[in-house]
């Protein structure tokens, strides 16, 4: 159980931050740029949600991927050093990424059929949930560099769940605009 009692604690003022497992990095480090880009996916889904009250499902689903991304967040700030934890540190899981693939079959079998690329836009709902989109986008660009970088690792599971939550996004986004039938379609060259 998390317990915070004080809000700061004065350690961060010199640019480091701690990782769940003790050792401290620079703000700007790579790990710590992942883990803070999932927090913001987490964010811009939170402000999509104030718009998903008439659609109870996705609402539901949202709900599971924010406490997911927290235990993402938590996997990325607990880094796997090969030698064996004090603890069992908090992992994403492969029932967590079958799941999102369930909920984007779910959806995605009550969606129009695509004919054409779609802008981002719609619905408020669409909107930030294409926001957000874009920002698990980044993430996963962030956690495959983390995961190139030598002494890094990212587990599979993680790196399985952050490509299928873009996926879930755009999907979701087109569930919130009418099943796709108020999707805005890209016209190429349209203001040529």
């Amino acid at each position: 159980m998390v317990k915070l009692n004080k809000i700061y604690t004065k350690t961060g003022d010199d640019g480091t931050t701690g990782l769940v497992s003790g050792p401290r990095r620079r703000k700007d480090d790579l790990r710590v740029e992942a883990y803070g880009t999932i927090d913001e996916a987490n964010s811009a889904i939170g402000l999509a949600r104030l718009h998903t009250s008439g659609l109870p499902d996705l609402d539901a689903m949202l709900m599971l991927i924010q406490n997911d991304l927290f235990d993402l967040g938590a996997d990325l700030a607990a880094p796997d050093t090969g030698e064996p934890p004090a603890y069992e540190p908090l992992r994403i899981v492969e029932t967590q990424v079958e799941r999102i693939e369930r909920d984007i079959d779910r959806l995605n079998a009550r969606l129009e059929p695509l004919k054409s690329f779609i802008l981002p836009g719609g619905s408020p709902a669409a909107a930030h949930l294409h926001l957000a989109r874009t920002i698990a986008r980044r993430a996963e660009r962030l956690m495959v560099a983390l995961a190139r970088t030598d002494g890094e690792i990212v587990g599979a599971a993680a790196m399985k769940y952050v490509n299928r939550l873009s996926d879930f996004l755009f999907v979701a986004a087109r569930h919130a605009n009418d099943q796709g039938r108020a999707d805005v379609l890209w016209v190429p060259g349209k203001n040529r």
